[in-house]
């Protein structure tokens, strides 16, 4: 069965590569496959993306760029942490109106092999999380945040995917998003000893100001001063001992 045919064929080709390789549970998906479901000749692909490889490629990189303008499409409230839940909240409503290409993006992960879209993923949340961090409100660092909030992100997506429209509990996506968000802020802290919110602060503090010297490009030190200060404020942020 072949797609719209009132489509134009580079889009059929792109939906139904998109569509064959999400369903292939990494199985090789052949060019006679795809030509056959888009109901295109093997020349058309080849003129339009050289060939299968090069569709696959553009298979990930539209889904990337749709992805880029969802998280991206909206105004910075000035509340980094009400905005990574946005982003959260983007990230699930992507992956439910699009599955097919969800999974292709996100889905298909060998094992020891990290796909270049997953690593451009964490770098998008991580600039939001910077700006949490140079405003105070993270206990460890914006990468290592932005690590475990995609890979949290990206399970409960999956997780959803999987089952029935009917039967998708979107509060799970809220528990889980509201738990990642507690686990790396400051709203952690609140409840701690006061020896422990003491070596919070501190924490809180040094990765602040790790955050905003390297946003800021700052000329006020050389680079090897600033390295050197950037790398002792890593060890305060870092440091569990007490």
């Amino acid at each position: 069965m072949s797609l719209d045919g009132q489509l134009p064929p580079k889009m059929r080709l792109l939906r139904a590569a998109a569509e064959l390789l999400a369903n292939s549970a990494g199985a090789a998906v052949s060019t006679r496959q795809i030509t056959q479901l888009a109901g295109v000749t093997a020349p058309t692909l080849y003129h339009h993306f050289g060939d299968k490889e090069g569709l696959f490629d553009a298979v990930v990189a539209a889904g990337f760029e749709e992805y880029v303008a969802g998280e991206r499409d909206f105004a910075p409230s000035g509340q980094p942490l009400e905005d990574i839940r946005r982003m959260w909240d983007n990230h699930v409503l992507f992956g439910l109106k699009q599955p097919e290409l969800y999974l292709v993006m996100f889905g298909n992960i060998r094992p020891e092999s990290r796909p270049a879209i997953v690593a451009d993923a964490e770098a998008l949340l991580e600039e939001m999380l910077t700006k949490a961090a140079a405003a105070g409100q993270l206990n460890v660092q914006p990468r290592e945040a932005a690590r475990s909030i995609l890979a949290a992100n990206v399970g409960v997506t999956l997780m959803l995917i999987a089952e029935p429209a009917a039967e998708r509990n979107l509060e799970l996506s809220t528990m889980t998003r509201d738990a990642m968000i507690f686990a790396v802020s400051t709203e952690q802290a609140a409840g701690t000893s006061r020896e422990d919110s003491g070596r919070s602060s501190v924490v809180v503090a040094a990765i602040a100001l790790n955050a905003a010297l390297q946003a800021s490009h700052s000329d006020q030190l050389s680079s090897s001063e600033l390295k050197l200060f950037l790398e002792w404020l890593h060890r305060i942020s870092t440091s569990t001992s007490s």
